[in-house]
This record gives structure tokens, sequence and C-alpha cells, in this order.
């Protein structure tokens, strides 16, 4: 405590109202500090400042410099930024708002600014400082308020936070009205709210509650009344904006207008917060919680993961929408399914077996790394969409959009729990209480008929590659073309996909590429969507006069439903062709490690090499690698994707422990049904 002494007395000695600014600001800073302490415990830094108060209390010659330096500091200081903006974007766009905050990390603040917003940060920023703040007591914020501010004072007494606090909230109120009128929001909106005019009165309606509280007093009735009138009309502004949801729903999302939303949404929360301090009659502890509650905006506000991971948080729930409703077509449930399922597998591994053979007769053509990867990439591209248009498959682009699926059961089992202490006798029964009953075996159904559907389109796709490999072998060297394969060339595939080398780490990286393929598809479906192009197709006149006006909407229909498989299927070759070689540019290693392609590669391998390569264990290595790569490929790209979908669709709930139970009982009572279309027995 002797220590504490000496450094407050340093403190008081080094107060000086006439310093400059940035010295007036930094010994602000330093005083915090000292009240912050070691910045353990809040009633210590709530003593702390008792003793602050105490010295001055005793001091009068203390006491007057520091009146004299608050008057200075109130003065020379705009709060209005403080409290009306402090955790807002300058601009209101997402880009801008990143910029900002990125600037915010690497740059530190100056102390010499007037604007308290800006240095608040250097006054209080730590999340403790919001709990000490928040535990002041009502008679030490009495105690401070007489300190500095004396009831012989006019220009800086009561009046002047009563002027900042309707202020503050002018201005932000003024920024709810411009952005609820923007074009991007006013056209989006529903037209009964777009009528009710709920943003074009809302300065209007502030402007009655500054002159009832100059008027009246803000304890006066008249202010009071207004206030209330204000809540009500910030209330309106909100649910008006809200219809702007509905909207991006139907017609696609957009990131910018999400985010304009979200600032939109904040903004009410704080005009409603300055309210309260301005019709409360304890306005001491009211602004004190307000600036605990500022400290954590502040610290919030600097955040790029939190900033991204909410503004995106629609267009997450869009995509992983569509996704789910696309995975649902690879999902065999029945016998019929299962053969169909199959059979689309294995047209897609036939197709795959001439991807194949080209991307060997590209690697001999000795093309530069971007031009050899742009190759692979537009044959691999070009493979997708051929059997996306003969609606066949590819085994690993499955678990991207099967995942989804599979969260959105969980969210409806999440949903369909029942309140807390109502189990059922079934549930009992089961073992998974706090569901409802069945919820967690009919999950399981699901992941049983997901897992078997992969295992199957894997089968297809690797059963009919291999020979259509082969037999395009035998093709080719009937044609004269040996030099496509050489010994050497089948020796390295050998060496390269074995298993224990770098082959699960590639499929593992090939598996991201597959989920941000199905990232991309559906973006690109949004961002068609949005852009309503359909509509451009259908009915701009251009497009109708080379068209035709019923092609035109033939080909808009087309397009809406289709584009997203273009997208997935154009971007997922041209990654897998282009990736490797944009690495490799900064030195990182990476080959694409597809099961099927891998596949396709060792059945060339085995004709080239012949029969006696089956007694090699370096054979067996490399047939080890591709079942890794089988199942890194789906693993990686289910995980990440099925992860996502939980947190875009809000799927909280979920006991992983039961479900992982449900499905081990499952596998010991029908293993089986995880690769055959059996039916489920439940108990």
């Amino acid at each position: 405590m002797a220590t504490s002494q000496s450094t407050l007395v340093d403190l008081l000695r080094a107060l000086d109202p006439q310093a400059p600014l940035a010295e007036r600001n930094l010994w602000l800073v330093r005083l915090l500090a000292w009240v912050r302490g070691d910045a353990q415990d809040p009633e210590a830094a709530v003593a702390r400042l008792r003793t602050l108060l105490d010295a001055a209390e005793v001091r009068p010659d203390w006491l007057a410099h520091w009146r004299a330096w608050w008057e200075a500091f109130l003065t020379s200081m705009d709060a209005t930024p403080l409290l009306a903006d402090l955790g807002f974007a300058p601009r209101a766009s997402l880009p801008s708002e990143a910029a900002h905050r990125l600037r915010r990390k690497l740059l530190p603040v100056a102390p010499d600014t007037t604007n308290l917003g800006e240095l608040f940060t250097l006054l209080l920023p730590t999340e403790f400082d919001a709990r000490w703040l928040r535990a002041l007591d009502e008679p030490t914020l009495r105690r401070l308020r007489a300190v500095l501010f004396p009831p012989a004072t006019d220009a800086h007494g009561p009046d002047y936070a009563l002027r900042t606090l309707l202020d503050a909230t002018a201005y932000a109120v003024s920024q709810i009205s411009a952005v609820g009128q923007s074009a991007d929001i006013r056209t989006r909106m529903s037209r009964d709210e777009r009528d009710q005019r709920a943003f074009p009165e809302l300065p209007m309606v502030f402007e009655s509650v500054r002159q009832a509280v100059l008027t009246s007093g803000r304890q006066g009735a008249p202010a009071l009344i207004a206030i209330a009138r204000l809540r009500e009309q910030l209330e309106l502004c909100r649910a008006a904006a809200s219809t702007v949801y509905a909207h991006l729903q139907e017609h696609g999302i957009s990131v910018h207008i999400e985010f304009q939303l979200r600032q939109l949404r904040q903004r009410i929360v704080r005009v409603k917060a300055l309210l309260l301090c301005l019709e409360t009659d304890a306005p001491a502890q009211a602004t004190a919680q307000l600036l605990s509650h500022l400290v954590r905006v502040n610290r919030d506000s600097a955040s790029l993961r939190a900033l991204l991971a909410s503004s995106t948080e629609l267009l997450a729930s869009r995509v992983t929408e569509r996704n789910a409703e696309t995975g649902e077509h690879y999902i065999a449930r029945s016998p019929r399914e299962y053969a169909q399922l199959l059979g689309a597998a294995a047209g897609g591994g036939a197709v795959l077996a001439f991807t194949t053979w080209t991307k060997l007769m590209l690697g001999a053509l000795a093309l530069s790394a971007f031009w050899g990867g742009f190759a692979a990439g537009a044959n691999y591209a070009l493979s997708f969409v051929v059997i996306m248009l003969l609606h066949w498959t590819v085994a690993t682009k499955q678990p991207a959009m099967t995942a989804p699926a599979m969260a959105a059961r969980l969210k409806d089992m999440s949903a369909a729990r029942p309140p807390e202490g109502a189990r059922t006798e079934a549930q009992e029964g089961e073992g998974v209480p706090g569901y409802s009953p069945g919820a967690v075996e009919d999950f399981v159904d699901e992941v049983t008929c997901l897992l078997r559907s992969q295992f199957v389109s894997i089968v297809g796709n690797v059963g009919l590659v291999v020979p259509v490999v082969l037999l395009l072998a035998v093709l080719l060297g009937l044609a004269g073309w040996d030099g496509v394969m050489t010994p050497a060339k089948a020796e390295g595939i050998l060496a390269h996909h074995h298993l224990l080398g770098p082959t699960a780490l590639f499929a593992a990286a090939t598996g991201v590429l597959l989920f941000l393929s199905s990232l991309i598809a559906g973006w690109v479906e949004n961002w068609f969507v949005f852009q309503r192009l359909d509509a451009v197709i259908a009915y701009h006149p251009r497009a109708t006069r080379r068209l035709g006006a019923e092609r035109a909407r033939r080909w808009a229909a087309y397009w809406r439903d289709h584009i997203s498989g273009w997208a997935a299927n154009v971007s997922l070759g041209l990654m897998l062709g282009l990736v490797p070689p944009v690495l490799g540019f900064f030195g990182l290693p990476f080959e694409v490690r597809h099961v099927t392609l891998v596949a396709g590669q060792l059945a060339a391998t085995a004709h080239e090499l012949g029969t006696g390569v089956l007694h090699r264990p370096e054979w067996w290595w490399a047939v080890g690698g591709m079942a890794a790569c089988g199942l890194l490929n789906v693993a990686v790209s289910f995980t990440l994707a099925f992860r996502l979908a939980l947190a875009a669709q809000n799927v909280h709930g979920v006991s992983r422990r039961r479900v992982y139970a449900a499905l081990g009982r499952r596998l010991l009572r029908q293993p089986l049904a995880f690769v055959l279309p059996v039916a489920p027995r439940h108990r």
C-alpha cells in the first residue's frame, strides 16, 4: 500500500492543466493504470478509486488543479464518437471495416487526439476495466461526480453531460435513419413496413425528445413520454429492417447488406442504452454501466474473425442449406436407390478413366508449371462437367454436399427435444434421455445410409475406372502410343503413392479442395440469384432478340437450377490443376490425391509393369495409399462441411456421446447395413 500511495503522490504532483494535449491524455492513461493495479480484483480497483477521491477531498490545492485539468479535458474532447460511434464501422461496408480493424491491430493509437472514442482504447484497454466499472457503487459514483462537477460550475456540470447524451443520441439516430432509407435496405423492405415510414420519421421523433428534455428536464413527464415514443419508433425501425432478411433468403444473400443490417441493429441497441442514461434517476450509475459495456464493445470490435463470422452468417447458412438440398440426392435409402447410385458411380469411373490417360498424356508434353497445371485443371473440369451432364457421380464430391443434410437432421433432432425433465419410457429404453422417441435412431439410420452411399460410390468409381483404364491401355498400345506410360514413369507412380510417404497429407489437402468447391458452388448460385441474372437472361431485349423469348426463358430456368453444379465442377477441376503449381511457386510441395484418379494411375502402372508387380511390396503399399486417399478425401471434406453446417444452422444441444453410442450399437447389430442396403432393425 505504501508503494501505491507513493505512486499516487507522484501522479498528483505531475498533474498540469496547462500541459500539451498529448501529455494531459497520457497522464489520465497513467492514472487509470494506477486504478487498475494488478487487474485481479475489481473491488481492489474500486478501493483505489476511493483512495484517489480521499486524496482529492483533503487536498484543496490538488482539487483545484484537478478541476482545472478536467475542464480543459472536457473542452478539448469530443465525447460523441465514444458514446454514439464506438464499435461501428466508419463506412457501412465489410471491406472498409476489415481494413479499419487491421489498421487498429497494426498501428497504435496516437495520444494527441481530441476524439474520445480513439483515446478510449488507451484509457480502458482490458476486459478488467469493464469489470471494475460495473463494480462501482452509488456512493462512490456520487463522490466522483461531486469532485469532477462542482455545484457552482455551469459550463461543464450536469448540463454538459445532458448535452453530450443528446448530441450522441442525435448522431446515432441520424445514422439509423440514413441506413434504413438507403436503396439497399429500402428496396428490400416489405411494402407494409415501408409505408409506415419508420425510418424517415425517426429524426423528428427524436427532436421532440430533445425539446421535451431541454424544456421540462430529463425527469419531467413530457420528457418521459417523448422518450417512450422514441423507443416505440426504434422498435418499428427494427421490425422494418427485419423484413429485409425474408427478401434476402428468397432472392440471394448480400454480405454487404447483411453487414449493414447488423450495424443497424446494434445502433438501435446503443440508442436505447443512451436513452436509459437520459431518463434514469441515477445517471452516474447508468453512465458507469454504459462505459463498462463500451469497454467490451471496443474489444469485440477489434476482432477480424468475429467480424467475418458475424457478417457471413447468412451467406454460410444459405450455402449449407442449398448443399443440404443437393446432398439429399446422394443418399441411397432403398435397394433401388443403392443400385442407381452404383450405376451412376460406375459411369463416373468410366469417364475418369479417360481423364487418367489424358493426364498422363499431358504429363508427357512437359509443359511449364502453370500451363501444365491449367491443362490438367481443364481436363479435370471437362470430365466433371461431362459426368454431371450424364447424371453420373464422383464419389469424393458427395461428402461436402451430404454433410449439410446430416446437419439438418441433427437440427431437427435437437429441435425435437422435449422440455427439460420430460423423459419418455421409450427414451429410457434407448438410453438417450433428452430427445423425442426414436430421434437418435432415426439419425443413425441417416448416417448408415450416408456411409453405405459413400461406400458404393467409391466402389462404383474405382470398380469401373480400373477395367476401362486397362482397356484404354490396350487400345493405345495397338495404336502405337507406347510413350504415354514408360517403366520409369510407372515406378515413379508407385513411389509417389506409397502409404508411408506424403500421400495421406496430400489426400487430406485434396479433401479441403473438395470442400472449397462446394462453398464456391453455393456462393456462385447465391450471386446468380442476388443479381437476378435469370431475369436478365429471360427478359433482357438483347437476350430475347438473340435467343427468342421461349428459348431465353428455358435458358434462364436451366441456369438457375444448374449454375451451382457447373460452378462446383469447374472450380474443383481448376483447383485440382492449378493449386499444385501455385503452391510450388512458394516452395510448398503439393500433389493431387484423388482416390479414383489414383486407382486409374495404379491400373495403368500395373499394365505397364505386368502382373509381376502384384508380387512386389511397393505395389501393395501404393494400394494402401489409394485406400488412405479414399478415406481422407471423404473424411476431410465431410468434416469441414459438417462443422460449417452446424455453425451456420445454429445446431446446439446434441449429445455427441449418445449419438456415437447409438452408432456403435448399430455397427454391432447390423455391420452389413453400413455397406449394403439392409433395412434397419430397431429394438
